[in-house]
């Protein structure tokens, strides 16, 4: 691992723990509200609109390659993705303030096969007032922003489970 790497990691590790911060100038969202739309494009070059998704639950998870918080939740993201019917639940990452190859990477390496999406401008991040990462959102079937969390979750937890189940079953 080169200086520049390290330092980063050691940077968000010990001073911004549960996640890494950094400020988007963002204006910040509230709940019970709806929820920022946008469109942005993923990896493999598909475009995601979140006012498309309204009947399921989307679950839109901000993340960057070099946040080890970020790394730390995505193994129990991927058990999630998986776990609710495709046209019930929703899983969107958005890459920030990354390059798309090193996501890529990380997904090759952990194995990961939700869509993640490229935010270039962070337009989105703005949108939804990011404070830093990893942060994640739940939005319900209309479009409604239900929770915010910021830091790493056990998304495969039985808690986190029956949470977003919640959600479905409305």
């Amino acid at each position: 691992m080169n200086k520049t790497a390290l330092l980063v990691m050691l940077f968000c590790l010990f001073l911004l723990l549960p996640g890494c911060k950094q400020d988007t100038g963002g204006l910040g969202i509230e709940l019970d509200k709806p929820a920022p739309d946008f469109t942005l494009v993923d990896t493999t070059g598909k475009s995601w609109t979140l006012a498309d998704l309204k009947g399921r639950v989307v679950f839109i998870n901000f993340w960057a390659s070099w946040c080890q918080p970020c790394l730390q939740e995505m193994p129990a993201m991927q058990d999630l993705y998986g776990f609710f019917p495709e046209d019930k639940f929703t899983m969107l990452t958005v890459l920030f303030n990354d390059a798309p190859v090193f996501a890529e990477n990380v997904a090759e390496r952990l194995q990961l096969t939700f869509p993640i999406l490229i935010d270039p401008d962070n337009q989105a991040a703005r949108a939804y007032g990011l404070t830093g990462v990893p942060e994640t959102y739940i939005v319900d079937k209309q479009g409604v922003l239900r929770k915010k969390f910021i830091g790493p979750v056990e998304w495969n937890s039985e808690e986190a489970r029956l949470m977003l189940l919640q959600y479905i079953a409305q």
